[in-house]
């Protein structure tokens, strides 16, 4: 049981290093490993992937054989060593298809969407390059993969030619606008589609800015409250106050202590399930409980602790989702979420057994209201890792 924890723990250290560009940490994590247990194919794919960022493409190939050894009848580890031998015979394509049928069966690898990157920049196909490293970025808690891959040479495009002979730049620029006209013009990329693509690619490259706008409002909307409490309470009993309330807090130990959460659960949901899923859950599992605390209670209520259960909630749900993918570290982050759940829950049940307060369904609500939220805008493969 002892060697098997630390089995997993080298198998952790090694793949936040390479999603943190460090290779040499990761191989060095990998060898601790190997020495506990020589006969793992997730060890000695570590190793493989580690020594293909220092350049070491011997020990790259004796890695991936060893890994087809340990799974003669295949795997995820075997495909994926043959996707790096294949990227080392420059057979990308081929080394694609099994990257891809290693993303289908289990897409939370974010070494294989990196690859996945990696591969597509080389094949020229920049765009889904892109969208495939911020896929990365936000399964791996926002790393990059630095220094993991060889370096792509330049593709020499052949000289371009018109009826056998080399073309004049005239005659090559009369061909594209030729082969531009023949293009439907709604298939055309527009400026407007363009500065969408280069915005997508922007956020995907900051992890994290999502988490720090809403800790910015939330503490512009206290002030507010204390302030000009006026602009407030006009909004109360209106639709509007549902959206404003859920940004807003009574008073400076609940704002701290929602800033608290938000920075370090918050920004893992926004890597988790992508910036626009984040907000989603957020606004969504907060008008949830407001709607219920309203109800009950009958009068209007703030609600920014019912978006941090709604957050918490979302975690829950990812941890429920891929306890399997995510093997012995999954089973133990659920059940250690189950029990923090249980904690939160009770000690926002204490006050009201005192008659300080009423019971909490608006919280109650707003943690389950998140977790199903979660599970219906998260990806639809990631619905079916159960």
């Amino acid at each position: 049981m002892e060697a098997q924890i630390d089995i997993q723990t080298y198998l952790e250290q090694g793949r936040q290093a390479l999603a943190q560009g460090r290779p040499r940490e990761a191989a060095i994590a990998y060898a601790h490993g190997a020495q506990i247990e020589s006969d793992n194919p997730q060890i000695h794919l570590g190793l493989a992937e580690a020594n293909l960022g220092l350049g070491s493409y011997g020990v790259v190939q004796m890695a991936c054989r060893r890994v087809q050894e340990l799974q003669p009848s295949g795997g995820l580890e075997s495909r994926l060593a043959q996707a790096l031998l294949d990227l080392l015979d420059r057979r990308y394509e081929r080394a694609l298809q099994n990257t891809d049928a290693v993303i289908s069966e289990n897409p939370g690898i974010p070494y294989a969407h990196a690859l996945r990157a990696h591969l597509l920049r080389a094949m020229g196909q920049t765009y889904d390059a892109n969208l495939a490293r911020a896929r990365a970025a936000r399964s791996s808690f926002g790393g990059r993969f630095e220094n993991c891959f060889p370096t792509i040479e330049p593709l020499t495009p052949p000289e371009p030619k018109l009826n056998g002979q080399s073309a004049s730049p005239a005659q090559i620029m009369g061909n594209g606008a030729r082969e531009r006209d023949a293009v439907p013009s709604w298939s055309r990329p527009n400026p407007f589609q363009r500065r969408m693509i280069r915005t997508r690619f922007t956020l995907g490259q900051m992890p994290g800015i999502i988490t720090y706008i809403i800790i910015a409002l939330n503490f512009v909307a206290f002030l507010l409250v204390k302030f000009a409490a006026s602009l407030f309470l006009s909004l109360i009993d209106t639709p509007a106050w549902y959206i404003v309330s859920i940004f807003v807090t009574s008073d400076i130990i609940s704002l701290l202590l929602g800033a608290f959460t938000l920075f370090f659960v918050g920004r893992a949901i926004e890597v988790i399930y992508g910036k626009w899923r984040y907000i989603v859950i957020y606004l969504a599992s907060g008008i949830i409980g407001g709607l219920v605390s309203t109800y009950i209670v009958g009068g209007a209520t703030t609600g920014m602790s019912y978006a941090m259960f709604g957050i918490f909630g979302a975690l829950g749900t990812f941890y429920f989702v891929n306890r399997r993918a995510m093997g012995g570290f999954g089973q133990g982050a659920f059940q250690q979420w189950l029990i923090f759940a249980a904690l939160y829950v009770a000690l926002s049940i204490i006050p009201s057994l005192g008659g300080q307060s009423g019971f909490p369904w608006g919280l109650i609500a707003s943690l389950i209201g998140g977790m199903l939220v979660a599970f219906l805008v998260a990806p639809r493969q990631r619905r079916n890792m159960f």
